[in-house]
């Protein structure tokens, strides 16, 4: 009985360290440049009253969204773009400054990490401020995988042990924090609906964090 008790013991080691091994984040940083810094100083002062000499964040929130399509490579191009392109006049009208997020997740479950999670990201109204953004591959019609379920589980495990996250969201859902203390939007009409990464996505990444008790409203 102990000879079984320790052999399966053993198995559960051997299982958690190949877990462990097999989460890697591979670093893929896009074009951080003085003017995309100059741009989101700009960005915090303009739209949430924050005046600071460096373009990082405090992070209290992680948002999933999804990409709503393309290839990590296209994806990665398309943030490296200090600029918005002409095509987003909503956003355009706000600042010049492209959307980012800090993280990419492909099909494979593969993580990218685009900049540093405490850098400043332009990925969701009102809370880019103290937001970490982890964009997945996929769309509507191309639902997210069960490889990006466990990557994200995995990738938000990681940064609650690195930052006082509190919260964890998807796209759709940051419209409940309006009105609330984190809610930093100076233009009351600048907001849009959104409907990534999916209801059945962050259901499946809750499940698995559950014990992390994050928050999903304010």
């Amino acid at each position: 009985m102990k000879n079984l008790m320790y052999a399966f013991f053993t198995l559960i080691v051997c299982c958690t360290k190949a877990q462990t091994n097999e989460f890697t984040i591979i670093n893929k940083p896009i074009d951080y440049s003085p003017e995309r810094v100059r741009l989101s100083l700009e960005y915090l002062k303009s739209h949430y009253n924050i005046v600071q000499s460096s373009a990082t964040i405090s992070p209290k929130m992680i948002v999933l969204h999804y990409t709503a399509g393309g290839t990590v490579e296209t994806n990665y191009k398309y943030f490296n773009k200090t600029h918005l392109e002409s095509a987003r006049n909503v956003l355009k009208k706000q600042s010049t400054l492209n959307v980012s997020s800090q993280f990419i997740v492909d099909r494979d479950g593969t993580i990218y990490q685009l900049m540093e999670p405490n850098r400043f990201a332009r990925h969701t109204i009102g809370l880019n401020y103290c937001a970490i953004g982890i964009e997945n591959i996929g769309s509507k019609s191309q639902p997210l995988t069960e490889k990006q379920i466990s990557a994200n589980a995995q990738l938000i495990r990681h940064l609650t042990k690195k930052y006082s996250i509190e919260y964890l969201i998807g796209h759709s859902e940051y419209g409940i924090f309006r009105g609330s203390n984190l809610w930093k939007e100076t233009d009351p009409d600048y907001f849009t609906a959104k409907e990534d990464p999916g209801k059945d996505f962050m259901k499946k990444v809750r499940l698995l964090i559950t014990d992390l008790h994050l928050k999903d409203q304010p």
